[in-house]
Formats: structure tokens, C-alpha cells, sequence
């Protein structure tokens, strides 16, 4: 695994000497696992790892994966970031929810969260001064955002998964040093490690994206590799459609941060909740 993630980051650029690069931190095996990698090398290859957490106020799981986060980060040495939900948007994650069950907007946990936490994440990778994230994404996670767009229709967003993201206005870069390496054998590495990281599951994990994992689960215990194969033709079709869609970027109206449209996703959100 190591010699994996080592291949990926120099055949991948995603870190060289001299260079301050972010780790996405949420104190998961993944998180945990990449930010000991990425710390380990940085001493080789004489580049400095941030680690950045966002804590989105779910009751009973963040906290307990954010001690782990601060573990890690103890032990390594490493300068450590949070940013949360409360400060940034007004409320918690858990408010959020209640807010949408109230007024009725048909919109699941997972939208307001996964949306927000990008937002964020790029914000305090810009005031670290980061010139690009590595986030713990393995071959598991690949896959099903790849199944997951295809089965939505969002072409547009599946054309834009893949190793790294390319630097656009506003943006810090994303890279994915584990994006081929499976779960199960970053959580074994995590257990041979010893690393202190938290295992318990967001409460909030539900709908088709927890299906879509169950299925490809079931499927490769039955049929080895299957999602290795379904991320290398995913990699032929997006060559052949000439790779990703290029989106026009411009200011949002509300908060300034970089949007294809005149309020951003987070704006829109926070609206229909009535915090913006």
C-alpha cells in the first residue's frame, strides 16, 4: 500500500519538495491512514502537511472522530485546522436537518452536508495557504461516485472524478494519493499501523448512496475486482469523450465564492433554510 500511494503521488504530482499541501482530515481509517503517509513522505521529500477538519455538528459521531484527528495530529507533529458548520453557516448539520424536516424541502442530510463541506474545506485551504488537499478517497468511494453519477444522468459531474482537479480561480486543487487502492486493505493497514481511528458510521448514511455501496460490495465478494474494472473502462470512456466538461466560473452574488451559476449551491441551500 505504501509503495501504491508513493506511485500515485510522484506519477500524479501531487506533492514536491518546498510545497505546503492540506490533508482532508475527518479521523476516519482513510483520513487517518493518508495523513500519516502524506506526514511520512513530506519529511523525505522536504514538503509540509496541513491538516484540515471540518466539523459539521453531528451529534454523537464528530466529536468522537475529531479526538482521533487531534491524535494524529499530536503525534505527528502536524498543524491542524478546524472549521465548523455553527461558525460558518449559523447552525449544525443536526439543525440543518430539522430546519429542512420542517419546511418540507425534500432535500436528504447528505446534500446540505456534502455540499457545505467542500465549501468550507476550500475555504480554509485558501486561508492555510495550501496549494492543493489530498483527501482520503479509496477505490470504494471512487466507484460509487462514479455509479452514482451515471445513474443520476449528472454527466457534467461524472466527467470531473479522477485522480486530481485542475487549479481553477478560487479553487484549491483536490488529489486522491489512495483513489486505487481498495477499503479493506486501508482499514488493515490502519489496524497493522495501530493508528487510533474512529469507526463508527454517520447517522445520517442512508438513501441510494448506501445502497450503490451495498451493491458493489455484494457484487465484487461474488465477482474479484469488479470495481477495479468498472474505474479502468470509466478512465477509457472519459478519454474518448475528450475528459472533463470545462464550467464557466464567476463570483456568487451572495458570498463571492466561485460558482458556474449567480448564487452557489451552498447559497441556495442556506436560503431554502432561511440562514441566508
Amino acid at each position: 500500500m505504501e509503495k501504491r500511494f508513493r506511485r500515485a503521488v510522484y506519477e500524479g504530482g501531487m506533492a514536491r519538495p518546498g510545497e505546503r499541501v492540506g490533508v482532508a482530515l475527518s479521523g476516519g481509517k482513510d483520513s487517518v491512514s493518508l495523513l500519516y503517509l502524506m506526514a511520512e513522505l513530506g519529511r523525505l521529500r522536504n514538503f509540509q502537511v496541513v491538516a484540515l477538519s471540518v466539523d459539521e455538528g453531528i451529534g454523537g459521531y464528530r466529536e468522537e472522530s475529531l479526538k482521533c484527528a487531534r491524535v494524529a495530529c499530536s503525534s505527528l507533529g502536524v498543524e491542524h485546522r478546524v472549521v465548523r458548520f455553527k461558525e460558518g453557516f449559523g447552525a449544525t448539520l443536526d439543525e440543518m436537518v430539522r430546519m429542512a424536516e420542517e419546511r418540507k424541502t425534500g432535500l436528504d442530510p447528505c446534500t446540505y452536508c456534502g455540499v457545505m463541506r467542500r465549501y468550507l474545506l476550500n475555504r480554509v485551504a485558501r486561508e492555510a495557504g495550501v496549494c492543493r488537499v489530498a483527501t482520503g478517497h479509496n477505490l470504494d468511494d471512487e466507484v460509487q461516485a462514479i455509479l452514482l453519477n451515471y445513474l443520476r444522468g449528472d454527466l457534467s459531474r461524472l466527467l470531473r472524478l479522477g485522480p486530481s482537479y485542475s487549479p481553477r480561480e478560487g479553487f484549491v486543487p483536490r488529489v486522491k494519493p489512495l483513489r486505487e487502492i481498495p477499503e479493506r486493505e486501508v482499514a488493515a493497514y490502519a489496524l497493522i499501523r495501530d493508528l487510533k481511528v474512529h469507526l463508527g458510521q454517520c447517522p445520517y448514511a442512508r438513501g441510494m448512496h448506501a445502497e450503490v455501496r451495498d451493491f458493489l460490495n455484494r457484487l465484487e465478494s461474488r465477482h474479484p475486482n469488479c470495481k477495479f474494472g468498472l474505474l479502468r473502462t470509466f478512465e477509457r470512456l472519459k478519454e474518448r469523450l475528450g475528459g472533463r466538461e470545462e464550467v464557466m466560473l464567476q463570483p456568487c452574488d451572495s458570498c463571492g465564492e466561485p460558482t458556474p451559476e449567480k448564487v452557489c449551491r451552498t447559497c441556495e441551500l442556506l436560503a431554502g433554510l432561511g440562514l441566508r
